[in-house]
């Protein structure tokens, strides 16, 4: 990466340096990105606050979308190398006796991509480091936050950071992309018109052991005012329990003996286990939203992902959503930025692309925590009684080709994107 220093920093013991697009964000859609632009050869410069990539709790599903990807980058090999659990159904207790119901089957798609892997998000982004780390134009500054926005007549030219030692810069860049997920430094723009819409819940996660004869792939369970979904990981179950919004301090205050009562009541085959979550630091709170910017753009500036559409945990396409949001990106800019030159027409095509995908997705949330979850975590069921519910259950069972709508949703979206011809090899 080129860079200099201008007198005026130089005094202040600053440094300016410049680089062609400036990627705010070391998550899936920011690697993703910067993977596809460096190998295209356009000079990208990722600012990643934290120090390394290890954070727990995160979203680890890599959907089929990305699989694909990841394949059409040369990397399927090495990323099937990686320790991994691969699920295929996602089961809902609708049967008789609450007995468990495969609603969605993406091993019914065309393969060899028909199953979702979970791998640690860490483990991904350190094989997207890598890959990128191979291409000049490339370079990655862990450890290093932008504090604030560059701006000249009107444009944003890049950003203010600031490193974990204190250290103080500015990165000039044609293009800036704010890939720093719901609590983007973008999001305090009021220009772009942020849109909330409300959540019913908010989502405890934590895990407790796994059994050879357990049931497989994504599993829920549902009780009196108490709903959760739990994910294989093989040795363990990676588990969210539904909260409703806001009611954090007063649960735990009720004690965790209480909530672990509430969960083995859900899903009683797990009951010989939860005592495995031995206090409330085990369970880790998120505070789960659903919004989306009005604008995602202005000259010099793009959000993709959580930066610009903040998904409710339902249906787990949060990532690849983001991830599909790079690729679109990539698609569109790369020729613009290889000619340092990004108008505002170039990054309004991007929301033109993927804004439908992302409104869809958010619709389909709120549908679901409108007549599912909410229902449910106010005690009443949302299927009506269990007549009801024992013929949904006969259909989907009766029904195979009902289980591949959700199944090809999950996997793919509601739209498939293409990574430009210059970033493949």
């Amino acid at each position: 990466m080129s860079g200099y220093v201008e007198s005026g920093m130089a005094e202040a013991g600053g440094v300016t340096e410049r680089t062609t697009c400036c990627v705010v964000g070391g998550g899936p859609a920011g690697m993703v990105l910067a993977l596809l632009l460096a190998r295209a050869g356009v000079e990208v410069t990722v600012l990643e606050k934290h120090g390394d990539f290890l954070r727990d709790f995160r979203g680890d599903t890599v959907h089929p979308s990305t699989l694909t990807l990841l394949d059409e980058l040369g990397l399927a090999e090495r990323f099937a190398a990686l320790p991994q659990r691969r699920i295929t159904t996602v089961q809902l207790p609708i049967g008789p006796g609450r007995s468990l119901v495969t609603v969605s089957d993406v091993g019914t798609l065309r393969g060899p991509y028909n199953y979702v892997a979970m791998v640690p998000q860490w483990d991904l982004l350190d094989l997207l480091a890598e890959e990128a780390g191979r291409e000049p134009a490339f370079t990655l500054r862990m450890g290093t936050e932008a504090t604030s926005f560059l701006e000249e007549r009107g444009r944003i030219t890049g950003v203010r950071y600031r490193t974990a030692d204190g250290r103080e810069g500015e990165l000039r860049a044609t293009l800036t992309v704010a890939c720093d997920g719901r609590g983007s430094l973008a999001r305090s723009r009021p220009e772009l018109g942020l849109r909330e819409f409300g959540c019913p819940m908010d989502a405890w996660w934590f895990r407790v052991p796994r059994h050879p004869g357990d049931p497989q792939g994504l599993v829920a369970g549902v009780g009196d005012r108490f709903l959760t979904a739990m994910i294989d990981r093989g040795e363990y179950w990676q588990c969210a329990a539904l909260i409703p919004k806001g009611s954090d301090p007063d649960r735990r205050a009720a004690g965790l003996d209480r909530f672990l009562a509430a969960f083995s009541a859900a899903v009683p085959w797990l009951g010989d286990r939860v005592h495995a979550v031995r206090s409330w630091d085990e369970v880790k709170l998120l505070d789960v939203r659903c919004d989306r910017l009005e604008r995602w753009h202005r000259p010099g500036l793009l959000c993709i992902g959580d930066a610009a559409h903040a998904m409710s945990p339902v249906f787990g396409i949060g990532i690849n959503l983001a991830v599909e949001d790079a690729v679109a990106t990539a698609r569109h800019l790369v020729e613009p930025l290889r000619r340092d030159s990004v108008g505002l027409r170039d990054v309004r095509a991007v929301q033109l692309r993927r804004w439908p995908t992302a409104a869809a997705t958010q619709a389909l949330q709120r549908v679901a925590h409108r007549r599912f979850i909410a229902p449910v975590l106010a005690g009443t069921s949302p299927l009506g009684d269990a007549d009801r519910a024992g013929r949904l259950a006969g259909l989907l069972n009766s029904t195979p080709w009902l289980k591949r709508v959700p199944a090809y949703f999950i996997a793919y979206g509601a739209l498939r994107e293409r990574p430009p011809a210059a970033s493949l090899r």
